[in-house]
């Protein structure tokens, strides 16, 4: 039995996304791929909201089954072929967990962002026919690939429906997915246009609106971006020299928009040092990460205005009330050593989950995100089952 203060969190959630569907105001998350100096690949992605959800670190043991209700259609049942680690966030309707992020044991890592243009198609799939849910995508493609290449093929057999999140229909799962593997491949899963589209990736990364195509294009305004400062100029004889370094970064773009996010994690992730080694793979990986990570109030939007729809600010005291969105938690995965780490906005260490330490665990288990101690870096001791 929830305690009063999770439900009172639970219809906040719920009444804040529906604010925020109303007000065509999305959560703001960034994802990338980075490499190293061998090629081996690590993701990385931060969550934005201007509120805290009831995330969990969840584990879920090979041979789990999961349930995928698309409304009217057939319950769609599948059992896990492999185990993975992951964030989840409790459905308000179903109470089940579902994923937002996450890597299995075949170095399949994915996340789920936010995408408010969501336009699945019509549902001409016969009542009879075992649908998937969109926001059952994750627990779908985590527990039966091992790669992307398997996911695209799997998608061309199984019909998959945009529902809803919330009672009457309301709020249309308003996401865009992305994976990546440990060959280095990427993938996007996005439904817009009345359609669903799967796309190769790659870049690696992906934030929110537009389209993914749009952002591909638009990176033709960007091509004399490069890591080289341009630090002196000469001009009618009189010699300009820039008094530091950095001068490179001048032509990012300088907002946490979705545009500018997408931006500046091509340059950081294409451009940051490839490490010798996955240790510090991880750790410059991290670094990179930091660029992502905005503090409580740094924007405050005042588009939502009316009581519940605005939050005081969770843990400031003599603030008024306000919308800032900020970075709730930054993910990383090492797709070759099954490492997933994770970082809070209340700590600046990230609590590593191996994967290789879980693999004799038998059953799921849960931990409440909020409750992972903030000095331990080895998490995967808190999903074992006691």
């Amino acid at each position: 039995m929830k305690n009063k203060s999770d439900l009172r969190r639970t219809a906040l959630a719920c009444a804040l996304a529906v604010a925020l569907a109303q007000s065509s105001i999305a959560q703001a998350c960034t994802s990338l791929l980075y490499t190293d100096a061998s090629g081996a690949p690590y993701s990385g992605r931060t969550m934005e909201l201007p509120m805290e959800l009831p995330y969990q670190a969840s584990y879920f043991p090979k041979g789990w089954t999961f349930d995928s209700d698309a409304g009217k259609h057939a319950e769609l049942s599948f059992q896990g072929k492999y185990a993975f680690v992951s964030i989840t966030v409790p459905d308000p309707l179903t109470k089940q967990l579902k994923v937002v992020e996450g890597l299995n044991e075949q170095g399949l890592s994915f996340s789920l962002l936010a995408f408010a243009n969501t336009q699945g198609p019509k549902d001409m799939v016969a009542n009879t026919q075992k649908v998937l849910a969109a926001i059952d995508l994750g627990a779908w493609t985590l527990s039966r690939f091992k790669d992307v290449n398997e996911v695209k093929a799997a998608l061309k057999r199984q019909p998959v429906m945009v529902t809803a999140l919330l009672p009457l229909d309301l709020l249309k799962t308003p996401f865009h997915y992305t994976l990546h593997d440990a060959s280095g491949a990427s993938l996007v899963i996005e439904f817009a246009d009345g359609k669903m589209q799967v796309l190769d990736n790659p870049l690696g990364v992906m934030t929110n609106g537009p389209e993914f195509s749009w952002h591909m294009t638009n990176l033709n305004n960007y091509t004399f971006l490069s890591n080289k400062d341009q630090s002196q100029l000469e001009l009618a004889g009189i010699k300009f020299r820039q008094p530091d370094s950095g001068i490179a970064t001048a032509g990012l773009p300088a907002s946490n928009t979705s545009v500018g996010r997408f931006v500046r994690a091509v340059y950081y992730s294409q451009f940051a040092e490839k490490a010798e080694t996955p240790d510090r793979a991880v750790k410059t990986l991290a670094h990179v990460m930091n660029n992502f990570d905005r503090p409580r109030g740094i924007t405050i939007d005042n588009r939502l205005e009316d009581g519940i729809e605005n939050i005081t600010a969770p843990g400031v005291t003599g603030q008024p009330l306000y919308s800032s969105e900020y970075t709730s938690w930054t993910a990383m995965s090492d797709l070759r050593r099954l490492r997933f780490s994770v970082r809070t906005y209340d700590s600046l260490n990230y609590v590593e989950f191996d994967l290789a330490a879980l693999k004799d665990q038998a059953e799921h288990t849960s931990v409440a995100l909020a409750s992972v101690p903030v000095d331990i870096t080895a998490g995967a001791e808190l999903l074992k089952k006691k």
